[in-house]
């Protein structure tokens, strides 16, 4: 299905919507349920990630395919390392192409018997599961941080606990701290000094029930969509301003695109600043955050300010490779991009809005590609291609970006 986006002549809104549970913490939350059953998740993520994670965890079959589902191929993983039978863990023809010889290595040092099926380093992989004696690994800390989160997760069901020692430079530590809050949030004590994270073990934990927050990454979209408006106004829950995700950092970000951001309960309210005055360049390192990357490239390009956006080598690896497919569609537009494989450089250029022209935007079976291209629409006529894509962490976007669109 494809999704024709008509030039919107009215850049002014003032609306309200809910956005459903975070996915990294509502998949966080569902492995930490199935080593303690008395935890009780509220708010559960509706993405079609979480489902996929859920659907695998409830049915123990001897074969799962996980799909696009990236962090459910890391997780569990992990977790049926801990479960004494064979399981097949594969996935779609792009999953078969992300890397996961650093997770599987960690695990092998650890003493779990995991298989390569086809190629070496990449799924589909057979785990045993076995009961895990050692508590002591070292770990390159410049990777995707779900290989570190995945061992966090499982490390208070171990006998001894884990220690995972990080060499060299961290990246997405915000990811790495939600893991170890959600771990302190239910009772299990947790160190992290200088290059050492220590799990303790823990069999038990008393009752306890989590409100999974709303989605940062999520939100992001409507940031770049009140930052390319005339004037606008959003309220969104639920959010909390003591946020564990590290995307939070929307709010300093946009502050730079004339987006303001105040928290009221359980709500922020984002809204565009009047007589604000834009800047022609601007600079971040997204290392602790690059799931926002497309949509801070793509806001960008419709304000027409230039950009150098640092610390992206993990995009290259996602369900695409991001850095190259934001240049493929922003070329289209009329933008002057360069890319190297951990940074996105874009010139400062007006969009092509000749002849009302409606520009196809190829999604590459990316969920963020398709939500961080959407708010263009406000500058120029747009169809999103495969736009069903946004299932995969959003399902409800279209509806809620309508919603707010929408004049009644």
């Amino acid at each position: 299905m494809d999704k024709i986006l008509n030039y919107i002549t009215r850049t002014s809104f003032n609306k309200e919507i809910k956005i459903s549970g975070s996915k990294s913490e509502s998949n966080r939350l569902l492995i930490l349920q199935q080593f303690y059953s008395n935890l009780i998740i509220e708010n559960l993520g509706n993405a079609n990630d979480v489902a996929i994670l859920q659907d695998a965890l409830k049915h123990l079959k001897s074969e799962k395919n996980i799909g696009h589902a990236g962090t459910a191929m890391r997780f569990l993983t992990a977790y049926f390392s801990t479960i004494s039978k064979e399981t097949i863990l594969t996935g779609s023809k792009r999953m078969q192409k992300r890397p996961m010889k650093i997770l599987v290595d960690a695990l092998r040092i650890l003493g779990v018997k995991i298989t390569y099926l086809n190629k070496d380093g990449f799924p589909p992989i057979k785990i045993k599961g076995t009961n895990i004696i050692k508590d002591t690994i070292k770990m390159d800390g410049f990777v995707s941080s779900q290989y570190i989160s995945a061992l966090l997760l499982i490390a208070p069901s171990l006998k001894n606990g884990l220690t995972i020692e990080l060499i060299g430079k961290v990246t997405s530590k915000p990811y790495i701290k939600m893991t170890l809050s959600l771990l302190e949030e239910i009772g299990i004590k947790t160190t992290w000094l200088a290059n050492k994270i220590k799990v303790f073990p823990k069999i038990e934990i008393k009752d306890k029930t989590i409100i999974v927050e709303s989605d940062w990454s999520s939100v992001s979209y409507f940031y770049s969509l009140v930052a390319l408006s005339k004037k606008s106004k959003l309220k969104i829950s639920y959010f909390k301003k003591e946020s564990l995700q590290g995307d939070k950092a929307l709010v300093e970000i946009y502050k730079q695109f004339g987006v303001k951001t105040t928290f009221v309960e359980d709500s922020i309210i984002i809204e565009k600043q009047e007589g604000f005055k834009q800047k022609k360049h601007v600079t971040f390192n997204l290392i602790e955050t690059p799931d926002i990357a497309q949509t801070i490239a793509v806001t960008c390009f419709g304000l027409r300010v230039s950009c150098d956006l640092t610390g992206l080598h993990t995009l290259k690896i996602k369900e695409t490779d991001r850095l190259e497919a934001l240049k493929i569609e922003l070329k289209k537009l009329g933008a002057k991009v360069r890319i190297t494989e951990d940074s996105f450089h874009l010139k400062n250029e007006k969009p092509k809005t000749k002849d009302n022209k409606i520009f196809c935007i190829e999604t590459y079976e990316d969920h963020r590609m398709a939500m961080a291209f959407a708010p263009l629409s406000l500058l120029m006529p747009l169809t999103i291609k495969d736009a069903e894509v946004i299932n995969k962490s959003y399902p409800d976007f279209w509806c809620d970006f309508e919603k707010i669109l929408n004049p009644k």
